[in-house]
């Protein structure tokens, strides 16, 4: 897949993830990890983005001794997530146009 078509749609599974409910990080990407492939090195980055534009929030909670910090969809970020979906019909549009289906005549 084009790294930035992959960059672009990173943002929206990590959303998908934590839609389904709050997670941690090895935790998701092995929830995405049946339809695209994310190390943790490109993760965090996105998370610690998301966060920053109140997208996700952390919390830390303990697990077998050791903290580990869970993240959770804010309602800025379900409105993030639905404003794609409901950008989505142009993505289709644009990609029968290139595909030279509907709209290529």
């Amino acid at each position: 897949m084009n790294a930035q078509l992959k960059k672009g749609l990173l943002e929206f599974c990590v959303l998908a993830v934590l839609k389904k409910g709050d997670s941690y990080g090895y935790q998701m990407i092995k929830d995405m990890s049946h339809c695209i492939e994310i190390s943790e090195s490109t993760l965090y980055p996105i998370l610690k983005r998301l966060e920053q534009n109140n997208y996700v929030e952390t919390y830390s909670q303990e697990h077998n001794s050791r903290l580990r910090k869970y993240y959770r969809m804010t309602q800025s970020g379900r409105e993030h997530m639905a404003q794609f979906l409901a950008e989505w019909d142009q993505v289709m549009a644009i990609y029968d146009f290139i595909s030279g289906g509907q709209g290529n005549e």
